[in-house]
């Protein structure tokens, strides 16, 4: 009995499933349909044998991409082996996609098998999958799809081999439209204008001058010679803007207000505008066919080289078609419409926009535009392929476009196309060593240039972090010094300017001795009926020994000044202690008489 598995492929992991009764489903297949929504009878089909969750997002992404690819991943391939029986004749597995099927038949050796009762069995498994796994809700496991659904899309995009191309059809096809609007404006600019100045239609045959002219003119009664420089300036010639001035004087216009006036120049303002951007779109369109496939605009020109590009939808399927393909793209309703009437086929179809089958004459047009389908299809190629893309296959190829059109005029024999490439692939070696070189140039100022930006950014931070100590200290120590030299500079300014004040502290008094303090007590005792302000002049005597304290640390050359200084420090001290004395006799005076 053939033992039949399920591989199932989820956003959370690899699950392996093995059915019962393989006969019984093999033969009743709509029986099975039914089970497949009940989850009680679809629990007797369907066991659950091995789940392999992933291991992260990344790891997810990877997978589903082997399997979008048909690969057989590392992590497939230890799950299949891990929980598949040994017998491997006796295995049949069911996998949903073919391609993954015969990747692992071929890889592994298991019989795979797709299609019937398995597109039933994994729509069932897909239904209940919540429900056969442990630990995994509903909701967790749509969020588990919508996030690989997300990351899949998202790298899709970013390694899509077409995502240049796409700038290129994009911009060709506003080019043409913006061909079929400007021509549209412009004529009813003509019509619009034309009602008041009927012979300038006449005179001036480009639309955008046409426009411009108009916009400059305005009234044609206000035109005089005054303005008639300028009008050569927009018209390019001297001979038209003399006929436009003798026109507009003998006019057949109607007369027209200035309202009409007024919309008539906005209007043609927006189609001069529309016909500068035009301009500008078309550049932008030569420079990007010239970076990704310079071969082919070097060959039929950018503008034709972005249509063949456009109708078949990138570079790499164009590179794809076949020369006779390439003919009569674009042609294609003529061709199923001579298919159809048993007619004669189309020449040429986007290609006959190329100078080459306009110069060549009735008899050879066919035959030149299938020779330029054939170069057309082998540009296309080396654009597609080539590392380096260069324009020297395309120069060379147009050469020979160029010979064998003379050929057909004059007879003249063309080179041989092994001549051509061999000289076509040195030149494009020297070219493309050229462009490395610059690429290696570019690179290395690109590089230098983030070193130096990455070693400022390495000096600037250690700088920031060992400054920060240091500057604190730094203004620490700063107010110290500032105060260590105003002790040392009081001395000197006060034998100049003012007396001087007294500078110690109170803390610098416990180095006061205890027979001082005691005599000053002892004579605040006999003095207790003295008022508060003697006890002030009294508390005031003790300063003058931290000054001789100060003094003995100053150097000889200060001490000398202090000495000198002397006499004008101690006039007012000498004066308060005679007061005090005098105030003392009279006292021991009184109390004597007492």
């Amino acid at each position: 009995m053939v033992l039949l598995h399920v591989l199932f492929e989820h956003a959370v992991g690899y699950t392996l499933l093995a059915l019962k009764e393989v006969e019984e489903i093999s033969l009743l297949q709509p029986q099975v349909e039914e089970c497949v929504l009940n989850l009680g009878k679809f629990h007797n089909i369907v066991r659950l044998v091995a789940f392999s969750p992933f291991a992260s997002s990344q790891v997810a992404l990877e997978n589903v991409n082997a399997v979008s690819e048909g690969i057989v991943h590392e992590d497939l391939r230890l799950f299949l082996e891990t929980y598949l029986p040994t017998k491997k004749k006796k295995v049949l597995l069911g996998v949903g996609d073919p391609k993954i099927g015969a990747a692992i038949q071929e890889e592994l050796g298991y019989n795979c098998q797709t299609g019937g009762v398995i597109a039933e069995i994994l729509r069932g498994v897909r239904l209940h999958f919540h429900n056969l796994v442990k630990g995994l809700t509903d909701v967790s496991a749509c969020k588990a799809q919508l996030g690989l659904g997300h990351s899949y899309s998202r790298a899709k995009v970013k390694f899509n081999v077409n995502r240049v191309d796409n700038m290129i059809i994009q911009s060709i096809s506003l080019l043409d439209q913006l061909d079929k609007d400007i021509n549209t404006f412009s004529m009813r600019v003509r019509e619009w204008y034309g009602y008041h100045f009927p012979e300038l239609v006449k005179i001036i045959n480009d639309n955008a001058t046409y426009c411009r002219v108009a916009q400059f003119i305005g009234n044609r009664k206000e035109l005089n010679e005054e303005k008639l420089e300028e009008l050569e300036e927009l018209t390019m010639d001297g001979a038209k803007a003399k006929a436009i001035l003798d026109a507009s004087r003998s006019s057949m216009g109607m007369d027209i207000s200035a309202i009409d006036l007024i919309n008539i120049e906005s209007f043609s303002s927006r189609v001069v505008s529309l016909s500068e951007y035009r301009q500008s779109l078309h550049t932008y369109l030569r420079s990007k066919m010239s970076q990704v496939a310079p071969s082919l605009s070097a060959l039929i020109g950018e503008a034709v080289g972005a249509r063949l590009i456009a109708h078949a939808g990138s570079l790499t399927n164009l590179a794809k078609y076949p020369a006779s393909t390439v003919q009569i793209l674009g042609a294609e309703k003529a061709l199923f419409r001579a298919l159809k009437t048993r007619g004669n086929t189309p020449k040429y179809g986007l290609i006959f926009h190329s100078t080459f089958i306009g110069r060549a004459a009735a008899k050879n047009k066919g035959r030149i535009s299938r020779y330029l389908a054939n170069k057309c299809s082998i540009a296309s190629r080396i654009d597609c392929f080539s590392e380096v893309p260069t324009s020297v296959f395309g120069e060379k190829l147009r050469e020979q476009v160029e010979e064998r059109l003379s050929f057909y005029e004059t007879g003249v024999i063309p080179r041989k196309n092994l001549e051509v490439m061999k000289e076509a692939m040195v030149q494009a070696e020297e070219a493309a060593a050229e462009i490395t070189r610059k690429l290696e140039k570019q690179e290395k100022k690109r590089l230098k240039k983030e070193k130096k930006r990455l070693a400022a950014i390495a000096l600037a931070s250690p700088e920031n972090s060992s400054s920060t100590p240091e500057e604190c200290e730094e203004t620490n120590e700063k107010p110290k010094k500032k105060k260590k030299q105003k002790l040392q500079e009081t001395p000197q300014e006060n034998g100049t300017e003012d007396p001087p004040v007294s500078l110690p502290k109170p803390k610098k008094r416990k180095s006061f001795s205890k027979e001082e303090f005691v005599n000053n007590d002892l004579e605040t005792a006999n003095n207790g009926n003295l008022p508060k302000r003697k006890k002030s002049l009294t508390k005031q005597e003790p300063v003058s020994e931290p000054e001789e304290a100060t003094n003995r640390s100053v150097p000889k050359k200060k001490r000398k000044l202090s000495l000198k200084e002397e006499p004008l420090s101690s006039g007012p001290e000498e004066a308060v202690s005679n007061k005090s004395s005098k105030k003392k006799k009279k006292l021991q005076k009184l109390a004597q008489e007492d």
